[in-house]
């Protein structure tokens, strides 16, 4: 059996009336490795966007903890930027994830 983890996956977007307006939107959820999570990310990416486009409600979390909220119509995601990794919670108190 692969072994599960909770990845993270940041992907660069920008604002396509102003591209100097840059962000990061931020995918997780469960997958057996990087390439894997990349792949989830924009699977959930592309059906919230079909569905926003449609006039649907946007799909919500995924059984293995994939979904995509927040879309900012107008802003492009930069998926041959994007970064897949273990997912490291920022609120974490153990000394990795501890900032002062």
């Amino acid at each position: 059996m692969p072994n599960r983890e909770f990845y993270e996956v940041d992907v660069p977007i920008h604002d396509t009336a102003n591209p100097t307006l840059r962000g990061l939107h931020v995918f997780t959820g469960v997958a057996d490795s990087p390439a894997a999570a990349l792949r989830r990310a924009h699977e959930v990416y592309d059906a919230a966007l079909a569905a926003h486009t449609a006039g649907l409600e946007t799909p919500g979390r995924q059984p293995d903890s994939w979904g995509a909220s927040g879309l900012r119509p107008g802003w492009q995601m930069e998926w041959t930027a994007a970064k897949a990794g273990p997912w490291h919670n920022p609120l974490s108190c153990t000394p990795s994830g501890f900032a002062l």
